[in-house]
């Protein structure tokens, strides 16, 4: 008797291969998940991380993208329950008409100064900067960048760095914007948890945290409190993680909001003997000006201008 060989196809509603399901780059938002152990999560996964949704995803180690469930991130064989899935279903659901995509770089351990170009985490055997940026432009060749969430600050909380934890913090948000071509890239950092009296030097990068929307354009604080720990005093748990997620999701959604558009407000200001170089935001380094370099951070910095005089009198009368 001839054999006959008849062909099964069997239907996935999940990935194959690593392709997204149909849909156009400008409705896949993407949002990139960097820090530490508590943006990876170590909360215990429970059946309904383990669900997945057709409009969330995440790109896996490999760089695929897949499902977005529990845990996400893969620093640490102990990588459970975070933020990022929380907070991608509330997104969606402000947002039906989008699909997200997360991309998890966080590096549990890792203190800010291993968040630089060609900085190594040893506890992760990675390179936190680069790896992120390396997965977030993989991620670009198919979505639109929405957003940063970071969660750090328990690493630099010591005497040695949480003097200068601001200035890297700063830096490392401009670095990330430059990097991926995106100035006005929002950015959130959440606050550290706060299961036991902080020393000092946490109070210092709480500080740094709080008050970075008022030094940084563009960017949001989401609180910690009230979420609790998974037992350790360090680590929130599965349910705090979820809730941090969903406080992601409101500060997120509330620096995408459209701003009411009003008329500029132009402060000008004339000193005698003072030339270009000498403020902060022009370069220089040995004249210190806080104030005025905060007020042209959050403006627009002009850097061409000409005098018809330049003396003091003469100046003013033709302004």
């Amino acid at each position: 008797m001839q054999k006959i060989l008849i062909p099964i196809l069997i239907g996935f509603a999940t990935l194959v291969h690593g392709q997204l399901p149909n849909v156009s780059k400008e409705n896949l938002h993407l949002y990139l998940l960097a820090g530490q152990s508590n943006m990876a999560g170590r909360g215990k996964v429970e059946a309904k991380d383990l669900v997945t949704h057709p409009q969330l995803w995440m790109l896996n180690k490999q760089k695929n993208w897949v499902p977005a469930i529990s845990p996400m991130h893969f620093d640490k064989p102990i990588a459970g329950v975070g933020p990022g899935r929380s907070f991608g279903m509330i997104m969606i659901e402000q947002n039906p008409d989008v699909t997200i995509g997360l991309i998890p770089c966080a590096a549990g351990g890792s203190a800010i100064e291993t968040w630089v170009p060609g900085g190594y985490h040893g506890q992760t055997r990675s390179h936190p900067w680069d790896d992120a940026i390396e997965r977030t432009k993989a991620a670009m060749k198919h979505g639109v960048l929405k957003g940063i969430l970071w969660h750090q600050g328990e690493s630099d909380s010591n005497e040695t760095r949480a003097d200068i934890y601001e200035k890297r913090l700063h830096d490392l948000v401009e670095r990330f914007r430059a990097e991926l071509h995106s100035p006005d890239l929002p950015f959130v950092a959440a606050q550290m948890g706060k299961f036991k009296p902080w020393s000092k030097h946490k109070l210092l990068v709480d500080k740094a945290h709080k008050e970075l929307p008022e030094k940084i354009r563009n960017t949001a604080f989401v609180p910690a409190n009230g979420l609790k720990h998974k037992g350790d005093f360090l680590h929130f748990s599965a349910e705090g993680s979820r809730k941090l997620g969903q406080r992601y999701a409101a500060a997120i959604l509330g620096l995408q909001k459209p701003q009411k558009e009003t008329r500029p407000n132009i402060l000008f200001a004339i000193a005698d003997d003072w030339s270009f170089g000498h403020a902060g935001a022009y370069g220089s380094t040995w004249v210190k000006t806080p104030a005025f370099d905060r007020v042209a951070r959050d403006g627009i910095l002009f850097t061409r201008a000409y005098t018809p005089n330049a003396k003091c009198a003469p100046s003013r009368a033709i302004i």
